[in-house]
């Protein structure tokens, strides 16, 4: 897939996806289905969250696109919408620590 430009109707769109991505506890359910599917109960589980507060968040981020869900019987399976949720958190996080850039382009990476 091909670079997308920033135009003046995408902005809003990033802008709110990366709001969506800015609460903790939705970092740590994303980190929780990068190990595979999980159902809100196991996220519970995992996350020591409440459930009303997992759903909530698994709301959210599957609005944005985030994630992905199937229900089987009285369960709700979650899982990672795709494999562009994983590239994301890990561009994000390699940038932690990354020294500050000097705005010029090329100053740390080509784009």
């Amino acid at each position: 897939m091909g670079r997308k430009t920033l135009s003046d109707d995408v902005i809003p769109v990033v802008a709110e996806r990366f709001k969506a991505l800015s609460e903790p506890a939705r970092l740590h359910l994303l980190r929780a289905l990068m190990r595979g599917e999980r159902t809100v109960n196991e996220l519970v589980e995992t996350t020591g969250f409440g459930q009303a507060n997992v759903s909530k968040h698994l709301q959210v981020l599957h609005a944005h696109g985030f994630v992905r869900r199937r229900k089987t019987g009285l369960f709700v399976h979650y899982a990672l919408a795709d494999r562009q949720v994983v590239k994301l958190c890990d561009t994000m996080s390699s940038r932690v620590g990354a020294p500050e850039s000097t705005g010029v382009v090329g100053d740390d990476e080509p784009l």
